[in-house]
């Protein structure tokens, strides 16, 4: 009973899930680096995975939740914006690279948005749940505005984003391995395209360069398919089936 009564009194306060998520994520962060990186434990997995068990085991909803925890999603804008940064050292890099740059961001963000469509329709996936899976391929941020503007699930789609983005992590950087030490320009673009924040992150580790172009691919690939998305919808007559 006493444990339960220091339950309720922590559940009231308004920075408990704030500081639980910190921790969680600091843990998971520990964790990966202690098993040399493997994709699988992956800190952003590890940690959503903790949180989501923790919310079943004391029967918390995720309205409340989010209430407590809102403040990390605020930062998400910021710390988005800020991968500019690294971005400015490579700007005599970029100004070669703009014109393969540009085609493959054009080709990376219709790929990623009718192979989606490709795959929901084979597989039977229509309605909301098809339209919350349109905007997997770019950031947070972005995806929850593009899901909620076609009549997508913003929380369905961030789910849909986060798994993307593990998956991408996961398998783009062996797949990519020899090409992000070769070319790091090419290497971490793909991946900044395909696997958006949680790919940058992973090609920061791989190189520094690779990583401000991964920030540059993710960036443009959100600002672009945030375009693309809402006519593919048009033109394909989606809206209808939410």
């Amino acid at each position: 009973m006493r444990l339960n009564a220091i339950w309720v009194y922590l559940a009231s306060q308004p920075l408990l899930w704030l500081a639980l998520t910190v921790t969680l994520f600091w843990l998971a962060r520990r964790l990966y680096l202690a098993v040399g990186g493997l994709a699988l434990c992956n800190p952003v997995l590890v940690s959503i995975a903790a949180i989501v068990c923790l919310l079943l085991l004391t029967g918390t909803g995720y309205q409340t939740y989010f209430d407590g925890a809102q403040f990390i999603h605020f930062l998400l804008g910021p710390a988005t914006v800020a991968l500019a940064v690294p971005l400015v050292q490579q700007l005599p890099v970029l100004r070669r690279s703009l014109a393969p740059l540009s085609v493959a961001l054009l080709v990376g963000a219709l790929a990623g948005i009718l192979s989606t469509v490709a795959l929901c329709w084979l597989l039977g996936v229509d309605g909301r749940t098809l339209l919350s899976l349109l905007p997997r391929s770019i950031t947070t941020p972005i995806a929850m505005g593009v899901s909620d503007q076609i009549g997508g699930s913003a929380e369905l789609t961030v789910v849909f984003v986060v798994i993307t983005g593990v998956l991408g992590a996961a398998f783009g950087v062996p797949l990519l391995g020899r090409l992000v030490r070769s070319d790091p320009v090419a290497g971490g673009f793909a991946l900044g395209v395909t696997a958006h924040g949680i790919g940058t992150a992973r090609a920061f580790e791989v190189n520094e360069q690779a990583g401000a172009f991964a920030g540059l691919g993710m960036g443009l690939n959100g600002a672009l398919t945030a375009v693309l998305i809402p006519l593919v919808v048009w033109a394909l007559g989606l809206q209808g089936a939410a």
